[in-house]
């Protein structure tokens, strides 16, 4: 079994079409980004998910936060109705007891600091550990392929989501190499800077059958 991500969703048909191609998380950007969405699409959008998803099975709303105090990101997830937190920034670990109501998925980009290196130590039955690629200056959604063999190590002993540069065409060798928990994909299923709906659906497709 394989947990997919779509992540950087703006749109209700963007959203609905990874809910229909069988995608089990949706992330909404609230971080400074061009993919960044206000709370009240986001209400919108997790809605119309919890429509379609209804009756099937749970698509879990993951809203994905940069250095944000951790007051305003339980108020941001209460009032969206999230049901996990993305850190994708510098985070202190102990966010991980703030956040203990949701699912907490932590972005580690192998970068050698302090934080990173509390976060790999603790180990808590609600966080995951996003494995994303280091650059210098971005905090995701940059298209670059993460370090494969230090996740595949990683995720041998923790629940790993596998990030950066995957695409439908090479998250298949991906999920074979490291044997993620899940896989995490936004720049690589658009066109343009734009959610493709044919890209989507191919990138959960291929992650499936990869799983199998």
């Amino acid at each position: 079994m394989i947990n997919v991500k779509i992540c950087g969703v703006r749109t209700r048909d963007h959203a609905l079409t990874a809910v229909n191609a069988g995608a089990d998380m949706i992330g909404l950007v609230f971080a400074p980004s061009r993919r960044r969405i206000d709370p009240d699409d986001a209400i919108a959008i997790a809605e119309a998910v919890r429509t379609a998803a209804d009756g099937r099975r749970p698509v879990s709303l993951i809203g994905v936060f940069v250095n944000d105090d951790v007051a305003r990101i339980r108020e941001v997830a209460t009032w969206c109705g999230l049901d996990g937190i993305q850190l994708s920034g510098d985070e202190p670990v102990a966010y991980a007891e703030a956040l203990a109501s949701f699912l907490v998925i932590k972005a580690i980009r192998f970068d050698d600091s302090a934080r990173e290196r509390d976060w790999l130590i603790e180990d808590r039955a609600h966080v995951r550990l996003l494995v994303d690629a280091h650059v210098p200056g971005s905090y995701g959604g940059a298209g670059v392929v993460a370090d494969w063999d230090r996740a595949a190590g990683l995720a041998r002993r923790r629940s790993v989501l596998l990030a950066g540069g995957l695409t439908p065409a090479n998250v298949a060798e991906a999920i074979q190499r490291v044997r993620p928990w899940g896989v995490d994909v936004s720049s690589g299923v658009e066109s343009n800077g734009v959610k493709d709906h044919q890209k989507i659906r191919a990138f959960v497709a291929a992650a499936r059958a990869a799983a199998q």
